[in-house]
């Protein structure tokens, strides 16, 4: 089993940038696929971004797509996330989430990381 903890979170302003970081520990390298999601309160829960275990295969959603950036560590049992140009609309609790399969079922969530953007 696999724990994960976000951290990294806060509040910028339009324009700039965040690094969230999603620390595991566990089983971490049957762990084929790691997600970043996010859910902003009255809204459904939005896949963010996914990366495979050799980094080579990433997913972004549209709204996200050229401004973040998601990487792995697997040596230091990391996943990260760089978001630049962050825009007002991108305020929401962050998650990341393990795959063992890349089939999207988890098999385990963070406890999440909040990000506010202000205009």
């Amino acid at each position: 089993q696999v724990q994960l903890v976000e951290s990294g979170g806060g509040s910028v302003q339009a324009g700039g940038s965040l690094n969230l970081s999603c620390i595991a520990s566990g089983d971490f390298y049957s762990i084929y696929c790691l997600d970043w999601f996010r859910q902003a309160p009255g809204k459904e829960r939005e896949r963010v971004a996914s990366i495979r275990f050799g980094g080579g295969t990433k997913y972004y959603a549209d709204s996200v797509k050229g401004r973040f950036t998601i990487s792995r560590d697997n040596a230091k049992k990391t996943l990260y996330l760089q978001m630049n140009d962050l825009r007002p609309e991108d305020t929401a609790m962050y998650y990341c989430a393990a795959d063992y399969e890349c089939r999207q079922t988890y098999a385990a969530w963070g406890q999440g990381t909040q990000v506010t953007v202000s205009s």
